[in-house]
């Protein structure tokens, strides 16, 4: 290749990705978990409050802890199920890209997203979803109307993304327990355990590709570690979590 064409490739390059960094920083972005700034050890993150299950007695310790140079929240699970949620309202379509780093010790031995009693995962982030009647079915209403007299307040929909054993990353599995949340494996396996690892999805291209239809409103934000099922033990760290607009 001749040097002009080298020099001009080059500076094309750097072009683009001063532009691209130049977008990155100019984007809107929505903080929602905001672990960084906390201080270790002072309780529960701002803004979060713990997610219980009631016939689930023994819950997932939570902790912020410092980790390398930045504070982290630290999740020990033993044969124990919670986690800790924050209430939001963002609109999928406007905020389409979540971003979050996390880590896990280990992965689970009996874990396994098809079955009831392997419905557990070292690290998971969950998303909800409102109800909206506008952009939901007329059979998924019916099925919410009869969930809601049972349980009472429940979201219209959930994505699950999980760190699994054995299922293959970009895999969209049903809940073992009910269709109104979608597991999707974002990690798989041992390759990464023990190292910090960045994560971003399209919040409004998955809940299509899982439930058929337009998402509503973002009404929640949960990370939680759970090994009830299981009956094992699993540590997890969780970093900071913000949503942003797509590249244009």
């Amino acid at each position: 290749m001749a040097l002009h064409r080298i020099i001009a490739l080059t500076v094309l390059m750097i072009s683009v990705g001063d532009q691209a960094l130049s977008w990155a920083q100019s984007v809107p972005r929505i903080e929602v978990g905001t672990f960084s700034s906390d201080q270790p050890g002072a309780g529960l993150p701002a803004g979060w409050k713990p997610l219980t299950f009631k016939k689930i007695p023994k819950h997932t310790e939570y902790v912020l802890v410092r980790e390398g140079e930045q504070v982290v929240v630290k999740a020990t699970s033993d044969a124990s199920a919670s986690g800790l949620t924050k209430e939001v309202a963002i609109n999928p379509k406007d905020y389409p890209i979540v971003h979050w780093r996390w880590k896990v010790e280990n992965l689970l031995q009996r874990s396994d997203v098809s079955r009831k009693d392997g419905d557990d995962y070292p690290a998971r982030l969950y998303i909800t979803f409102a109800y909206d009647p506008d952009k939901v079915s007329f059979g998924k209403k019916l099925k919410y109307k009869a969930g809601r007299a049972i349980f009472g307040d429940i979201p219209i929909g959930a994505l699950n993304y999980i760190w699994e054993t054995n299922t293959p990353v970009g895999a969209i599995v049903e809940n073992a327990y009910t269709d109104f949340a979608q597991m999707i494996v974002v990690e798989s396996g041992p390759q990464k355990v023990g190292m910090w690892v960045d994560e971003e999805r399209n919040i409004y291209e998955d809940y299509k590709k899982a439930f058929g239809e337009e998402p509503p409103m973002i009404n929640g934000v949960a990370i939680m570690s759970d090994t009830d099922n299981t009956k094992e033990r699993a540590t997890a760290f969780y970093g900071d979590i913000s949503f942003r607009k797509a590249a244009p």
